[in-house]
């Protein structure tokens, strides 16, 4: 029997999309198969179930924003100015036509109360993005004061993607930015 040949990182980018904008329980097995391409028993060959293509989808989403934010900070003069670059990055995305938050956020917002094993691996991916920022930071200031301002620049994270979905909210986010992080190099 001859096996489906399929590009995975193709096939999790297209879930990534669809869980992004629909979540996970407004998901159904036939938007994933339309969005991908596969047939149903590729998908469950491949991914096992739903909620194994949703993990994947999320360690994906996780490894790109990863990325992103080392480019960013790695090409910054300092890490102060590299933090500022990416909250207005987030301000540009978050008040842009046909924003969709963080998929890592949604993903709590949505599985919270049903405290899944998916809401405890989107925190987990969270946690990992803090302690990138806490690396990054430790760079400049010590242990102490980097863990405090990594915890502050996450929950400031959290609600821009939240806040964001306010129209003409761009420039009440960056106040509230340079009232809550003052330790910042704004311009």
């Amino acid at each position: 029997m001859a096996r489906a040949q399929f590009d995975r990182s193709d096939v999790i980018d297209k879930s990534i999309a669809l869980f992004w904008k629909n979540g996970f329980s407004g998901s159904s097995i036939q938007q994933i198969v339309k969005a991908t391409g596969l047939k149903p028993g590729s998908l469950y060959l491949a991914f096992g179930n739903k909620e194994a293509l949703y993990r994947e989808a999320l360690e994906g989403y996780t490894q790109n924003a990863i990325a992103q934010i080392r480019n960013t900070l790695d090409s910054a003069k300092n890490v102060g100015e590299g933090i500022c670059v990416h909250l207005e990055k987030i301000i540009r995305e978050s008040t842009g036509e046909n924003y969709c938050s963080c998929f890592l956020v949604k993903t709590q917002l949505e599985l919270a109360a049903k405290g899944s094993d998916l809401y405890t691996f989107a925190a987990s991916k969270l946690g990992e993005i803090e302690a990138l920022f806490r690396s990054y930071l430790e760079k400049e200031f010590n242990k102490t004061v980097s863990r405090r301002r990594a915890a502050s620049l996450m929950l400031h994270i959290f609600g821009l993607r939240v806040y964001g979905y306010q129209q003409n909210s761009a420039d009440r986010m960056r106040q509230g930015l340079r009232e809550g992080m003052p330790w910042l190099p704004w311009k």
